[in-house]
C-alpha cells in the first residue's frame, strides 16, 4: 500500500476515536459554556473527517490512474509550462471531446483550472506538532502537489495545490474574550480591537486554487518587476534586509496587485491576492488550533518577535531582529512555508472589522472603502498572538511605490504577500 495512503487510514482511525471521545464528554457535560465548546470541537472534527476521506479517495484516484499509465501529453515550444498533463482525463475535464489534440496553449492555459486528475509533480517534507510548552510531540512525512513557474534566468515560482473544502473560520466567542483577559497587559489598549476581529466564527466552503509555497522572495520580485508595465512602475530592489531568498518587504497592496497582473500577462494564468478566506483555510491545512503547529510557537518553528512575550508555556526565545530566507523553518501539513511570521501577507479584502455579513463561498470581501486592506499571518516584529492561524490586521493600501529602507524606521519592512492562482 502507498505510505501516504496508509497514513491516511491511521489518521481517520484516530480521527473517528477522538470524535467518539468528543460526542461521549459532551454528552455528560453540565457546564453550558464547556458543552457549547465541545459541540463546536464535534462539528469541526466531522469536517476533519470529511476532508480526510476526500483525501484518501484523492489518494486512491490518484494511485489508480499511475496504474493506468495513460497517455502523456508534454507542452512542446514554450519554457513557461512544463506540467506533463494527462490527454485522455484533460480532454473529459475540460469538456473538448474524446477526439482531438489538447495543445501546449490550451493546456498551458487551463492549467490553474484546478482538476486533481491533471497530473502533477509532488515533493515531500516533514511537518510537526507540538504542546503548549512547545514541545514537539509529533511528526509526520507528507506530500503535496505543485507547478513551477519559470521567471526567467534561473529563478522560479512554486504553487502548491491546495484542495477544496470546508472549515471554520475565525475564532469562537469565549476563546476571544480568554484572549484578552491573558494578553491585556500584553497588548494594551489594543488587545480587544485585534481579538475580536475574529468574530463570530463561522463556516466557509473553498473550492480548490493555487498557493504559493513560499512567501514572495526579492529574487522572484525582480524578475517580475523586469515584466512589462500593466498599470505601475515597480521598485526592483525596495527591500530593507537584503537577500535574493528572503521575502520582499516595504510593498503596498497596490505594488502586489502590479505583481500579480506582470505576473498573469506573462504565465497567461490568472494570479492574484489570496482572499482572506484562502489565506486562513492555507494556513491552518485541517488543524483547529492557534497556530498549524499546535497550541503554540517557538523560535525554532517560525520568525516572529519571540524575546517579547509567550502565547502559552513555552520559553521565552530568540528573535531575529528581520526577515529570515523564505523555507527555514517546518512547513504546515498543506506543504506551505512561515504562514506563521516573518512577513505580514496582504490579501485582497478591505478592511472589516469584524466577520458580520461575511461571504462563506471563500471569495474576497470588497467593501465601499478600499483605502486600507487585510493582512495576515505576523512578521518578524510581531507578538506570537498576532501570528496565529485567525489573527488579522489592516493597513493603509497606498504606500508609496518609491518607499526606501530606513533603518530608524522599519514599519513597512514588516509587509509582503504570496500569491494565489485560481
Amino acid at each position: 500500500m502507498d505510505d501516504l495512503l496508509k497514513h491516511l487510514e491511521e489518521q481517520l482511525q484516530e480521527d473517528f476515536n477522538l470524535l467518539k471521545q468528543l460526542e461521549d464528554a459532551c454528552r455528560y457535560e453540565r457546564d453550558p459554556i464547556l458543552k457549547r465548546k465541545y459541540e463546536n470541537d464535534i462539528e469541526t472534527k466531522k469536517q476533519e473527517i470529511q476532508t480526510r476521506k476526500e483525501e484518501i479517495s484523492l489518494k486512491q484516484e490518484e494511485i489508480s490512474l499511475r496504474q493506468e499509465k495513460p497517455e502523456v501529453i508534454e507542452p512542446q515550444n514554450t519554457t513557461k509550462t512544463q506540467e506533463k498533463i494527462y490527454r485522455r482525463k484533460l480532454l473529459k475535464l475540460t469538456g473538448l471531446g474524446g477526439t482531438g489534440l489538447v495543445t501546449a496553449g490550451v493546456a498551458h492555459k487551463i492549467i490553474c483550472y484546478l482538476s486533481p486528475k491533471i497530473w502533477l509533480p509532488t515533493f515531500n517534507f516533514e511537518t510537526v506538532t507540538v504542546d503548549a510548552r512547545g514541545n514537539i510531540t509529533n511528526r509526520y512525512n507528507r506530500e503535496a502537489k505543485f507547478l513551477k513557474e519559470d521567471l526567467g534566468n534561473g529563478v522560479t515560482l512554486e504553487m502548491v495545490y491546495i484542495r477544496g473544502g470546508t472549515f471554520m473560520m475565525g475564532t469562537e466567542d469565549e476563546e476571544i474574550e480568554r484572549l484578552i483577559q491573558k494578553f491585556q497587559s500584553v497588548y494594551k489598549s489594543d488587545a480587544k480591537d485585534w481579538f475580536r476581529r475574529e468574530r463570530p466564527q463561522h463556516q466557509v466552503k473553498l473550492q480548490p486554487f493555487y498557493i504559493g509555497k513560499y512567501q514572495v522572495t526579492q529574487a522572484q520580485w525582480r524578475a517580475v518587476a523586469a515584466f512589462d508595465r500593466v498599470n505601475r512602475d515597480l521598485n526592483p530592489n525596495p527591500s530593507c534586509f537584503k537577500g535574493d531568498n528572503r521575502p520582499v518587504e516595504i510593498i503596498s497592496w497596490d505594488d502586489a496587485v502590479e505583481f500579480c497582473s506582470r505576473l498573469s500577462k506573462y504565465t497567461n494564468r490568472s494570479y492574484r491576492l489570496p482572499s482572506e478566506a484562502e489565506w486562513e483555510y492555507a494556513c491552518r491545512a485541517g488543524t483547529n488550533t492557534p497556530f498549524h503547529f499546535g497550541e503554540t510557537i517557538t523560535d525554532k518553528l517560525a520568525n516572529y518577535a519571540a524575546s517579547s512575550s509567550t502565547f502559552a508555556n513555552e520559553r521565552k526565545g530568540k528573535s531575529q531582529g528581520g526577515t529570515t530566507p523564505v523555507g527555514k523553518f517546518p512547513p504546515n501539513a498543506f506543504g506551505l512555508y512561515d504562514m506563521h511570521g516573518n512577513v505580514w501577507e496582504w490579501c485582497q479584502d478591505t478592511r472589516h472589522d469584524n466577520y458580520n455579513n461575511a461571504p462563506t463561498d471563500g471569495s474576497a470581501w470588497i467593501g465601499n472603502d478600499d483605502s486600507s486592506r487585510m493582512l495576515r499571518g505576523g512578521s518578524w516584529n510581531s507578538f506570537p498572538g498576532l501570528c496565529r492561524s485567525a489573527s488579522r490586521i489592516s493597513k493603509y493600501s497606498k504606500v508609496s511605490n518609491n518607499s526606501l529602507c530606513d533603518p530608524k524606521d522599519i514599519k513597512n519592512s514588516l509587509y509582503g504577500f504570496r500569491v494565489v492562482c485560481s
